[in-house]
């Protein structure tokens, strides 16, 4: 056969294959889809309209979140969603890495780099921990999209790297732009009128063309982002966000122009609401600039936080309830300091307006989001990665059967039910705690008690017994920390008792 002839074979083909195809079928997932990571500082797991747990609640009802439905609406909503912990750096930096706290020793917040931040614990003292965060050199997810082509851009709370040290930086750590990222955690202010600022540590820098105009920091974030999506977009590169607001973080501050809308709640309740519907708007802001630029279809958008709700300190009522049916909040190792919302969104792979009840943590988002872009881990570095690929769960398949971990050997400071240090397992419905204090247990059943309001310990001592040489067994082969005993300088026993 002549090659003329071989091409109009071919090409007759490709037409009969393409005429087949049903014409409502939907587009594949593009190979290399651009990245949202949409991380709110502080939000709990009841802070959004969107139902998480078996039925409506009264908070789901109290704030506003149409832009997280409407994500959900595209994507899959998952409900037993955990951070890596119940504080916020060793959550950033997991996700960022793919690497549980327990084995990075990233295992408490950070600031000024070479300085602890734990208070004190009577009996305790934290170990020897990574006191400077993610530093140059260390692998994450932006030096790994770089690598494959992507533009890595922050925007707003970084927190990776301790102030004073190059980690400090988000561009240090691989990301090609960063806007409004440094080494503190919260704001000074969220207002443009007072510069963002109030001459502290805590200024928020790089944004000085708003300075003075009545603007709210979440809203220029999301304008500063949209900005240099489109410039990727204009561009023809496939780009990672890392998108951080500094809200819903202290110092609660109500967005002025949202307060009319929450004339029934407390004044504090009311600032928080409105910081809350100020995130959601900055996520539709996103949604809405991905329809205009006709790439919705073309990224996959994650939608989480970075540890449960502050309830101990700076709201209304009484602490310890602003995450309920969950108990205690941020800090805790109870559910409600480490269960937070999360949504994912990838068009192709994920199936419109899914629940899903698969445990997850944030650290999966590292293996995820490398194998959606066709990224390549280095094999020292895959060998330390604790997260899981949930490209399977998120096509509709299931993940192995796995435990999570979490480890804090630090006290945050504020008194409140699980709020000292700890190291937890999840085990398919259980949950094991092991207080460093006394080396006492607790065992929930989650599934009958999300709640966390019956201690099974002493009811069933095998099966408790069973989790402490897991969880042990988890945090031996990750090398972990443990508190220092200051009594006897040496580290606590481990959950099994030994030594």
């Amino acid at each position: 056969m002549s090659a003329p002839a071989r091409a109009a074979l071919l090409l007759a083909a490709l037409v009969v294959v393409a005429c087949s195809a049903p014409a409502d079928a939907p587009p594949p997932p593009p190979a290399r889809p651009n990245i949202v990571v949409f991380l709110v500082d502080d939000l709990g797991w009841q802070d959004v309209s969107l139902p998480l747990h078996t039925g409506r609640t009264p908070f789901n009802d109290r704030y506003r979140t149409p832009n997280v439905e409407r994500l959900a609406a595209r994507g899959v909503a998952f409900t037993q969603a955990y951070a890596s912990a119940p504080v916020c750096t060793p959550t950033r930096t997991s996700l960022l890495t793919g690497v549980s706290p327990a084995r990075s020793r990233i295992t408490y917040w950070i600031l000024h780099a070479g300085r602890d931040t734990s208070a004190a614990w009577d009996g305790l003292r934290p170990p020897d921990w990574d006191l400077d965060g993610l530093q140059p050199g260390d692998v994450t997810l932006p030096v790994l999209l770089s690598a494959a082509g992507y533009r890595t851009i922050h925007v707003g709370k970084a927190h990776l790297g301790g102030k004073g040290s190059p980690g400090e930086d988000p561009r240090a750590l691989g990301f090609d732009e960063n806007v409004a990222g440094h080494g503190a955690g919260a704001p000074a202010s969220y207002l443009a009128t007072e510069d963002f600022a109030r001459g502290s540590v805590w200024d928020v820098p790089g944004l000085e063309r708003w300075h003075g105009t009545d603007r709210f920091l979440t809203e220029v974030l999301a304008i500063e982002a949209s900005e240099r999506v489109r410039a990727a977009v204009d561009d023809g590169v496939p780009f990672f966000l890392h998108m951080a607001p500094y809200a819903v973080h202290t110092p609660i501050t109500a967005n002025a122009r949202l307060l009319d809308g929450y004339p029934d709640l407390p004044p504090r309740e009311a600032a928080y609401a409105t910081m809350v519907e100020s995130v959601d708007e900055a996520l539709g802001v996103l949604l809405d600039l991905l329809d205009e630029l006709g790439i919705a279809d073309e990224t996959l958008v994650v939608f989480t936080s970075d540890n449960g709700g502050l309830s101990a300190t700076a709201r209304d009522g009484p602490p310890h309830v602003h995450n309920a049916p969950l108990r205690s909040g941020k800090g805790s190792w109870y559910e409600g300091g480490v269960r937070v919302p999360a949504v994912v969104a990838w068009p192709g792979r994920t199936t419109p307006g899914t629940r899903d009840d698969t445990p997850i943590v944030s650290h999966d988002l590292f293996p995820t989001l490398v194998a959606a872009a066709g990224a390549t881990v280095p094999p020292e570095h895959a060998a330390r990665v604790d997260g899981v690929d949930l490209g399977p769960l998120l096509a509709g398949g299931a993940l192995p059967e796995r435990d999570l971990l979490w480890h804090q050997p630090h006290f945050w400071g504020l008194t409140g039910p699980g709020i000292e240090p700890f190291s937890a397992l999840r085990h398919g419905r259980w949950k094991l705690v092991h207080r460093h204090a006394d080396g006492g247990l607790e065992l929930y059943d989650l599934e009958a008690d999300p709640g966390e309001t019956r201690d099974l310990a002493g009811s069933m001592p095998d099966l408790a017994a069973e989790l402490a040489g897991r969880l042990a067994d988890a945090l031996r082969a990750a090398d972990a920390q443990r508190s220092i005993d200051t009594s006897t300088g040496a580290p606590v026993p481990w959950p099994d008792g030994a030594p």
